[in-house]
């Protein structure tokens, strides 16, 4: 079976096949860095890592570059307020991106390319849409003429009759534009603003202009796949191709992929409502949806529960549970090295990175499947539980009954199948030197008290409470088994 994706342009799956044979260009629009990542950040740059990892799984050898855009207002007013620089504010949250990313073990893409080392390279791509009619200069400003593109709206499906039957007359009179569907591609220099010289004055770029001049310098005229947000769609993702395809007589992308968006308990995400989340805030316990230390893969399972391009709810039930799913699987990654011993693996085969499986391994065949379907994470999330789950179970049997129902030949199959696939994912764990020196911190004693304060509060029908050091001890790795007369059994996960 190939790998087929759901192409926005289309709107319906495609088998995947690259410009060039065994290679895969790739971009993903990047951050505005005036601010910490969102949860809406999350979700997309662990679904394009995803991706990217799949396609070097299955062979590929991907160039992928993902940029940052360091001019725009946002970065200014921040700056403004801060009392320092545009430059100053966007290193300082470029620095915070790389940090909040390599948490959820995001890898770094291989290049990520400034709005600001690219200026000449945006001059030269307005020059040419100018020189072929697509765009026009306005005191100062340049501006894309959109009626001269005929395939406008090719990707968001929206009729350029449409949106100028909707548009006022009236609303051109604060505006330079000759037609209010028009979009900037530069903008004239205004009083204590950043700018840069060009043909048409002093300015900055538009936003849009930015991404089509990045990827040509980078990537070329057209490239195999352009990533994400669904709001990316319309605007700028519409008016990327609409530039590059101008300019260039070529498509920009063969295949356009968009993620779906993310809500906060049902409502999608604001600083106005007040649910407004980053990532560090959700792992370091500070959001008030989950006030409690959060394990970076478990949020990095959490959004690989649903499919990339379905909606994304958070929600304290829903993170509780991924931390309690990321438990079972997290167990059946140790598996080796809790029993490895006891199985007379040799110290080879409990190394971290597995040598290449059967191709006839069913396992992962099944995955192979499911991910080749428009990456359906959840498909291949489901056969790594299976694995997971069948490990822990005969890691019971060798700790109960000194013996497991498999052969260790068997179960070491199984455990480097799971590694694998895992790896594959970007779901990694630990070593137990870690998790010790981490649980180390918590005697027994301590552990004790913590579950006689569940205990008390149990009986006094708290179950809040209750509930929440379950979590606690869970965060410990102490799993808490209550027996049917009343007591309580743990022990270390």
């Amino acid at each position: 079976m190939s790998l087929t994706l759901t192409n926005t342009l289309t709107n319906c799956k495609q088998p995947f096949t690259p410009i060039h044979p065994g290679q895969v260009t790739m971009y993903c629009c990047g951050v505005t860095v005036y601010d910490d990542c969102h949860l809406g950040h999350a979700r997309s740059y662990l679904g394009w890592d995803v991706l990217r990892r799949y396609l070097q799984w299955r062979g590929y050898a991907v160039h992928y570059v993902q940029n940052f855009t360091d001019i725009d207002d946002k970065i200014l007013n921040r700056a403004r307020d801060a009392g320092t620089t545009m430059a100053a504010i966007s290193e300082r949250y470029i620095q915070r991106y790389f940090e909040d990313m390599h948490r959820l073990n995001v890898m770094d893409a291989d290049e990520y390319p400034k709005v600001t080392e690219h200026i000449e390279a945006i001059h030269e791509l307005i020059g040419q849409l100018e020189a072929k009619g697509y765009a026009y200069a306005a005191e100062g400003d340049v501006y894309y003429r959109v009626e001269q593109f005929a395939d406008y709206g090719q990707l968001s499906g929206r009729s350029l009759a449409t949106m100028q039957a909707g548009a006022s007359g009236r609303d051109l009179v604060a505006t330079t534009k000759t037609n209010l569907a028009d979009f900037a591609l530069w903008k004239g220099a205004k009083p204590d603003e950043p700018a840069w010289d060009s043909p048409w004055g002093p300015g900055r770029p538009g936003w849009h202009i930015e991404c089509s001049a990045m990827i040509r310098a980078r990537l070329g005229a057209t490239i195999d796949i352009h990533g994400g947000g669904g709001d990316l769609v319309f605007p700028h993702h519409e008016n990327e191709i609409a530039q590059s395809q101008a300019a260039n007589g070529k498509p920009l992308a063969n295949y356009w992929l968009h993620n779906g968006m993310v809500t906060v308990n049902g409502e999608k995400m604001s600083k106005s409502l007040g649910n407004f989340t980053t990532i560090r805030d959700l792992l370091d316990g500070a959001w008030t949806g989950y006030p409690q230390l959060v394990d970076p893969m478990a949020v990095r399972l959490f959004v690989l529960q649903g499919h990339y391009r379905k909606p994304l709810d958070f929600t304290q039930d829903a993170i509780a549970a991924s931390i309690n799913s990321w438990q079972t699987l997290k167990a059946g990654l140790r598996f080796g090295d809790h029993h490895g011993a006891a199985l007379a693996w040799s110290v080879v085969n409990l190394q971290s990175s597995p040598p290449e499986l059967s191709p006839d391994n069913p396992w992962v065949a099944r995955f192979q499947t499911a991910m080749d379907d428009d990456l359906n994470t959840s498909g291949a999330l489901a056969v790594l539980f299976e694995l997971a789950k069948g490990l822990q179970r005969e890691g019971n049997r060798l700790v109960h009954e000194g013996k497991p129902q498999l052969s260790p030949d068997r179960l070491l199959e199984q455990w480097q199948t799971l590694m694998h696939l895992a790896q594959v994912l970007g779901l990694e764990t630990t070593t137990d030197r870690d998790a010790d020196a981490a649980a180390g911190d918590w005697d027994e004693a301590a552990i004790a008290d913590l579950i006689q304060q569940r205990q008390t509060a149990r009986q006094q029908r708290d179950f809040a409470t209750a509930d929440e050091i379950r979590d606690r001890l869970t965060a410990m790795e102490v799993a808490v088994v209550d027996q049917p007369d009343g007591t309580v059994r743990w022990h270390r996960q």
